[in-house]
């Protein structure tokens, strides 16, 4: 249990450096090692239907949109599909394109009793770099984690 409470640790330091109400700031490589660590531990991805099927999935996920597609409005069922699949004593980590839907999602969590909720930094996607082009610096894919196209 060292190496994951120390991987917590560091993500609740980090969060708490930002200011934020949830648990902790995860990095892509950290919330792997945290999945492989704790066995109850759930990845919920809430990007959009649309990113899924074009831009790829992360195995074993959980995916629950944050925003609908198409529109882009607020899924206004994001709390209930939350609660119908994931334990809220559960570990959550949340991942989403850039890392900033993730924010809202686990803030909106933590809020309804998710208290083990993560933020995934970088995304799946990663930031932009100087041409607005993703996926060259930073998130769950450039990290060369589990991920499908599909």
């Amino acid at each position: 249990m060292g190496k994951l409470s120390a991987l917590l640790d560091l993500a609740q330091a980090r969060s708490a450096g930002l200011g934020r109400p949830y648990q902790g700031d995860l990095l892509p490589p950290e919330a792997w090692q945290i999945l492989q660590l704790a066995p109850g531990a759930k990845l919920v991805d809430v990007r959009t239907r649309a990113e899924w099927d074009w831009v790829g999935r992360v195995p074993g996920a959980v995916e629950i949109e944050w925003n609908q597609y198409p529109g882009n409005g607020r899924n206004p069922h994001f709390l209930a599909e939350l609660q119908r699949q994931v334990d809220r004593e559960a570990l959550v980590l949340l991942l989403c394109r850039s890392g900033a839907r993730s924010v809202a999602a686990a803030v909106a969590a933590t809020a309804a009793g998710y208290n083990n909720c993560y933020n995934i930094l970088e995304g799946f996607e990663g930031d932009r770099d100087a041409h607005s082009q993703r996926n060259t610096i930073g998130g769950w894919r450039r990290a060369g984690l589990p991920w499908y196209q599909g």
